[in-house]
């Protein structure tokens, strides 16, 4: 009887255990970064094209954070075009974060994917390389362009990036949150950046208790 219930508590103990590991926050790169600013990298979603200026999403996003965040957002930017730029926009700006947008473009630009993913890498690799945090966002929307859904979540979770999904979804759908047919509009912009906002608070927070923790 006395085996039975260790073995009860042994697997209580291991079920236990798969549990909270499902649910743990994943392990970032750089999470003890002491880059100092918040940079927003990416193409005409990032520039806030269709709203009035201050309406873009950086903007926004800075406002829920009450962080200063730098857009770095460049209208009709592929990934080519952001690699050009990526030294003078945001390795030279002490990122302690940098939130990467990109493949819109690539998309309609008809640049392979497989080129598209092997600059989104180069990025990432030379964002960490400088010190930064990483976040990657994926600019499809529920089944819309799905095929680069699963290879950004791939490249995230490789290079221990944050991943923020379907960037888009509930605005393609929502003419009110929309400019035209694909970009947002002011209210739009304000949606995204809450998604975003949502999903690296946790993250700026174990970062800014490790910096705490150092300086002591």
């Amino acid at each position: 009887m006395k085996i039975n219930k260790l073995k009860f508590v042994a697997f209580i103990v291991f079920i236990a255990f798969i549990m909270l590991s499902g649910c743990a926050r994943k392990e970032i790169r750089n999470i003890n970064s002491s880059g100092k600013n918040i940079i927003c990298f990416g193409d005409s979603l990032t520039f806030g094209y269709g709203a009035k200026p201050g309406e873009d999403y950086p903007t926004a996003l800075g406002q829920l954070l009450d962080i200063p965040v730098i857009n770095a957002g460049v209208d009709g930017d592929t990934t080519i075009d952001a690699l050009k730029r990526i030294k003078n926009d945001v390795l030279d700006k002490q990122p302690l974060l940098v939130i990467v947008e990109f493949g819109g473009n690539d998309f309609l630009s008809k640049v392979p994917k497989e080129e598209t993913l092997k600059n989104i890498r180069a990025m990432i690799e030379q964002i960490q390389a400088q010190g930064g945090m990483v976040a990657l966002v994926d600019f499809g929307a529920g089944m819309l362009l799905k095929e680069y859904h699963a290879d950004f979540h791939k490249i995230a979770t490789e290079s221990q990036s944050i991943f923020i999904p379907n960037i888009l979804s509930g605005i393609l759908t929502s003419p009110s949150l929309k400019s035209d047919f694909i970009h947002p509009n002011g209210r739009g912009y304000k949606m995204i950046a809450g998604k975003i906002q949502a999903t690296v608070t946790p993250y700026l927070k174990q970062n800014s208790a490790l910096q705490r923790v150092d300086q002591k």
